[in-house]
């Protein structure tokens, strides 16, 4: 009888047990004896201590960044950035080669840049109105592989030959500037010329810190004359810092519009050529997509219309009414001055979008643009490489000390 019961007992333990701790497939159920409880409360306190300990070390090495930073740059307020010369030239070969003919000047210039951006256009619209001669160097907006020797992350970069060296020259607004200083008297050397546009250390409005371009709106060599070509100061200013502020939200207004100028960009810089295919469709798939996302926020920070092309718009009547007041064909009279050919090269940027075909359809932009195209086109602006002012009456007038006026982009 003794054993029947202790069978009896073996029987209900092992129900119990199959109940208790396997699943309706047989398989084991995860469980913790008493003895094992207080092992996985260590094991979770010992983890959670590592991950406490972890972010310590992180979040206290990520402040050091920071205040190591913040004094860095405190330090460097006002000081002058160091401009380092090349040895030599970065062993990229040229997307291509524009020659002109009539170009007397004897740069030797490579321009490194997105084909649409509009500070680019700027640059070789320039250049092109002046019948200069320069290489190009398609840079992939995405990767940007191509400037990789430059700590200078952003386009244009125009690099220049001096001497035995190369000097890159960054700013769109400073490289037109100071190439025009250099036509209107040759006698400076660019590398002369470049220390009328030293770079500074400054905080904007925002407690941001960066390094500003003193006097990019000026001629380096007329620093003496403030108010000399103060009107064309004025309006390149408010093609920096107002009209290109347009753009964005306007070509990628929405992700379709953004798609389709992206495959705008592909086709007018020849993406199929500097490019394989896996980058194009990187650069257009994410460039669309996060151009598109950019351009929202872009609208709100500048203030847009809720209908962006209005904006558009407005401000291209802006520019349009100023040219009526004078009574002359350009901004410039009958030539076009620098504020024309920033204006011009922005919208040109912008030439195959959407946008730009709905703006000359709401405004009468068109003839003004027009003009411009076919002056930059003919080169007009080689006849005129020096102006009436003579290198005497600069050399006895320009003063070395830098301005203090700070221009913020």
């Amino acid at each position: 009888m003794a054993a029947i019961h202790k069978l009896i007992q073996f029987t209900q333990r092992a129900k119990f047990i199959k109940k208790c701790y396997v699943n309706e497939i047989g398989n084991l159920r995860s469980f913790c004896t008493m003895v094992q409880q207080p092992q996985k409360a260590q094991n979770l306190t010992r983890i959670g201590l590592i991950g406490a300990a972890t972010g310590i070390v992180v979040g206290g090495g990520y402040a050091y960044y920071k205040i190591s930073e913040a004094r860095k740059n405190v330090s460097l307020e006002g000081k002058q950035a160091e401009m380092v010369l090349l040895k030599h030239k970065p062993p990229l070969t040229p997307s291509r080669k524009i020659v002109y003919p009539v170009d007397t000047t004897g740069l030797k210039l490579t321009l490194f840049q997105y084909q649409t951006c509009p500070f680019c256009c700027k640059v070789r619209v320039f250049l092109d109105y002046y019948g200069i001669s320069y290489d190009v160097v398609e840079v992939d907006p995405v990767l940007r592989k191509e400037i990789g020797w430059s700590s200078y992350k952003k386009v244009p970069i125009l690099l220049t030959r001096v001497e035995e060296e190369y000097r890159p020259l960054n700013d769109s607004t400073m490289i037109i500037s100071l190439l025009a200083s250099y036509l209107r008297d040759s006698s400076y050397k660019i590398e002369e010329l470049a220390e009328y546009y030293p770079s500074v250390g400054i905080h904007d409005d925002k407690g941001k810190f960066k390094y500003e371009i003193i006097n990019k709106y000026f001629f380096g060599i007329l620093l003496s004359f403030p108010l000399a070509f103060s009107e064309e100061r004025y309006w390149r200013k408010w093609a920096d810092e107002t009209f290109v502020h347009m753009l964005s939200p306007n070509v990628y207004r929405t992700l379709d519009e953004s798609y389709r100028t992206f495959n705008w960009f592909s086709e007018v810089g020849k993406w199929d050529e500097y490019f394989p295919l896996w980058e194009r469709l990187l650069i257009v798939n994410v460039g669309a997509m996060a151009m598109w996302l950019i351009g929202k926020r872009l609208k709100k920070r500048h203030r847009l219309k809720d209908d962006v092309r209005q904006s558009l718009y407005d401000e291209a009547n802006n520019w349009l009414r100023a040219i009526r007041v004078r009574g002359t064909t350009f901004m410039g009279g009958s030539k076009p001055d620098l504020s024309d050919l920033a204006m011009y090269g922005i919208l040109k940027s912008i030439e195959g979008c959407d946008a730009f075909q709905d703006l000359l359809n709401h405004t009468k932009i068109s003839v003004w643009y027009d003009a411009v195209k076919e002056q930059v086109d003919a080169h007009s602006g080689s006849a005129n490489f020096v102006t009436p002012v003579t290198s005497y009456l600069i050399k006895r007038t320009v003063k070395r000390s830098v301005s203090l006026e700070v221009t913020v982009n």
